[in-house]
């Protein structure tokens, strides 16, 4: 797709003002575009007033609907008092359309990163998320989609083959490591029975604003039902002793307020595998947008695809092996 063709194109500073002006605010041109990919995300300055973060969807991803189900979300939890970045309501409505695009505006919050080696910060993180769990666990969403391994696996899998990505020297290994890998998933899941519950799912660092000495969850765009280990593990990081290391502080925290289910902890490496083959297949499908070559420089050569089918084998073997243990 040509770059002026993408529908993104038409997001000029021009556009982006009249958007939020459409709403009644008045914009002083001071925008800054900030760091996402999936939709587009800017900080716009407003006349004698605090700047405002605009969200425009990408479209064809999320329906109406599905848009709205990350909003109420968020709106449920702060009613619960958990502090997480929700959009604002315009005339009772969080979110508007213009010119085909679905749009929300949010206000601004400051922060920094938490600190991934402070164990008590880790302890906090756990508390956090088993009181964003309790209120995810009280109803379902009916429109978004659950973490699958047919979605994230599968339909990854047929995307990526059928649209010619992979190199036809690689297709057979890539065939060979992904289809019994992805049985080797399943059958993990059916050991663990995980209960599937409203989750962030994209729980990682960076979607955490860390302020007051509390956290601050940002960015439910992924929001799905899944289980609930899907928004402990993108916290861990570093080799398998500091990871159990973490995970056993940041359930200690956890159950404070949620029971955890250790048997879910099983399913660790192979939602990080999903993770992985999804992340792929994203990469490819939105190949046509122009920011995408321009961020992922690295994406689509026989080094990436090689790497990938390496990195494939050797969650297999990570999935076979004994789960993380955690100590009270």
């Amino acid at each position: 797709m040509n770059a002026d063709s993408h529908p993104f194109a038409k997001l000029t500073p021009d556009f982006i003002m009249d958007a939020i002006e459409s709403q009644g605010y008045h914009c002083d041109a001071r925008i800054l575009e900030l760091n996402s990919y999936e939709n587009r995300v800017y900080q716009v300055g407003i006349e004698d007033a605090e700047p405002l973060i605009t969200k425009i969807y990408r479209p064809d991803r999320w329906n109406s609907a599905q848009i709205q189900e990350e909003h109420d979300f968020t709106l449920e939890l702060s009613e619960h008092d958990l502090s997480v970045i929700a959009p604002l309501k315009l005339n009772g409505e969080t979110r508007f359309q213009f010119e085909g695009f679905e749009i929300a505006l949010f206000p601004r919050r400051g922060g920094r990163a938490p600190a991934v080696d402070d164990l008590d910060c880790l302890e906090v993180l756990g508390r956090f998320i088993a009181r964003l769990h309790n209120v995810g666990a009280r109803d379902n969403f009916q429109y978004r989609p659950a973490i699958s391994i047919e979605e994230y696996g599968s339909h990854a899998r047929t995307f990526l083959l059928e649209n010619h990505f992979i190199p036809d020297e690689l297709i057979d290994a890539y065939s060979s490591v992904t289809e019994p890998l992805l049985q080797l998933i399943e059958d993990r899941i059916m050991l663990a029975q995980p209960r599937y519950l409203r989750v962030h799912a994209d729980c990682h660092m960076g979607n955490v604003l860390w302020r007051d000495e509390q956290p601050h969850f940002v960015d439910f765009d992924d929001a799905r039902m899944g289980p609930a280990v899907q928004d402990l593990w993108m916290l861990l990081s570093g080799d398998e002793e500091s990871r159990s290391v973490q995970m056993s502080h940041i359930l200690r925290g956890y159950r404070d307020f949620r029971e955890f289910e250790l048997s879910e902890l099983l399913l660790i490496e192979p939602l990080r595998t999903l993770r992985m083959m999804y992340h792929a297949a994203w990469l490819a499908r939105r190949w046509d947008d122009p920011a995408f070559p321009r961020a992922f420089p690295f994406f689509n050569t026989q080094k990436y695809w090689s790497d990938h089918i390496l990195e494939l084998r050797e969650q297999w073997a990570a999935i076979e092996a004994p789960s993380i243990s955690v100590f009270d």
